[in-house]
């Protein structure tokens, strides 16, 4: 098979770097877990605390059979993908091979793209340049919408719209204006109790 036709397919994948830790965010924060970050994203998020994963050609595209196995030496059963933009990729036979070795799969996406892959739990954070696909908004198990100013109530309300009645709802402030947008939040979650908060834990406690 051609080097294209291996990429194309999902069988080998522009990896940024995998690493064991802790999930930070969102609902599944403080569980154990092996992170895979690929490379590549055209969504430019003005805060991004990822900007070394946007070019997918800065990193090395590694066989997804060797991904499954050094993650084997973890012992973990939990295995999540993020970015970038993971979703930029065939997903599907990443996910199958997780899937063969019992791992349950875990997806971080803006949902800019169709969904591929096989998940246990996807956590769609919407971006108001590229909007989610219908695909993301029907697939979503949680909602987490990052707020750095007043006008992202809104945005966060019109999103909600278009989950799922059982997508769990998070708000989550913004990294570099935590301390201006938390009082803001804590008001907007007591007056919209739908809505539940995310801190970005790993931080906190200085981990990966």
């Amino acid at each position: 098979m051609h080097k294209n036709e291996y990429m194309l397919n999902g069988m080998k994948l522009p990896v940024v770097e995998e690493f064991f830790s802790l999930q930070g965010e969102g609902y599944h924060v403080g569980k154990a877990a092996y992170f895979i970050r690929l490379g590549g994203c055209d969504i430019g998020c003005s805060w991004c605390d990822s900007r070394y994963s946007w070019e997918q050609n800065d990193h090395h595209f590694v066989d997804v059979r060797e991904i499954v196995e050094k993650l084997n030496d973890f012992g973990t059963d939990s295995v999540v993908v993020t970015g970038g933009e993971p979703l930029k990729w065939n997903l599907d036979y990443l996910c199958n091979e997780l899937k063969k070795n019992d791992k349950k799969t875990f997806l971080e996406t803006s949902g800019a793209y169709e969904m591929s892959g096989v998940w246990d739990w996807i956590c769609l954070s919407p971006k108001k340049n590229m909007p989610p696909v219908k695909s993301a908004y029907e697939s979503a198990n949680e909602l987490k919408v990052i707020v750095q100013d007043e006008s992202d109530f809104e945005w966060a309300e019109q999103n909600r719209r278009l989950v799922r009645p059982d997508c769990m709802l998070f708000l989550q402030p913004e990294w570099s204006k935590v301390n201006i947008v938390i009082p803001e939040i804590v008001e907007y979650v007591k007056c919209n109790q739908v809505w539940r908060v995310s801190l970005q834990a790993h931080k906190y406690m200085r981990i990966p």
